[in-house]
């Protein structure tokens, strides 16, 4: 791929995403097999997770998406999550299992939880591929966590750098001339 030539190196390549996969959606389908969940996406960089990661859950499940935006600011850091598009099903009563591409921060998987616990989710868990904890702003830990990651800037696999690189088959790291002079 012509995309390739700003990579700097490979993070988690595709056959370790493969194995990543296959382990979490045995763990899941051991844990959720009697209980229906609804599987959440916040997009827009869980779709490739999410999408190869279904493939591998033997139970009944529904799915649904999120479009959330987090602005920080004011003198407390405080976290402002911005709904762009809401679940279009009710969560009360129900397990919720979030997928995401990475968990970084935190912040706006935080708020996200707290917004589904808020509207009667039974449970709200969250599997990730990518887990950095180096970069955690709040104390939390993924129930499902695919690989733990350094504090570097990757792209791939449906992350990218202003909208860039999703469509990679792997994560890897960004050459950093690629970033540093915007």
């Amino acid at each position: 791929m012509m995309i390739d030539n700003d990579i700097e190196k490979t993070i988690v390549g595709r056959e370790e995403i493969v194995e990543i996969i296959d382990r979490l959606g045995k763990e899941l389908t051991r844990d959720y097999k009697d209980k229906y969940p609804i599987l959440v996406g916040i997009l827009k960089g869980c779709i490739p997770f999410m999408s190869d990661l279904m493939k591998h859950l033997d139970f009944h499940l529904e799915i649904g998406y999120m479009d959330v935006s987090s602005y920080f600011g004011g003198l407390t850091g405080a976290v402002d999550v911005k709904i762009e598009m809401d679940l279009n099903m009710p969560v009360k009563g129900r397990h919720v299992l979030i997928a995401e591409d990475i968990v970084d921060s935190g912040r706006t998987l935080h708020a996200v939880i707290k917004l589904l616990e808020h509207r009667g989710a039974k449970s709200v868990k969250v599997v990730t591929l990518l887990d950095k904890p180096e970069g955690r702003k709040i104390d939390y830990v993924p129930a499902y966590i695919g690989v733990t990651i350094p504090k570097v800037f990757v792209v791939g696999y449906g992350l990218d750098y202003e909208g860039r690189y999703r469509n990679l088959p792997y994560v890897g790291l960004l050459k950093p001339e690629i970033y540093e002079n915007d």
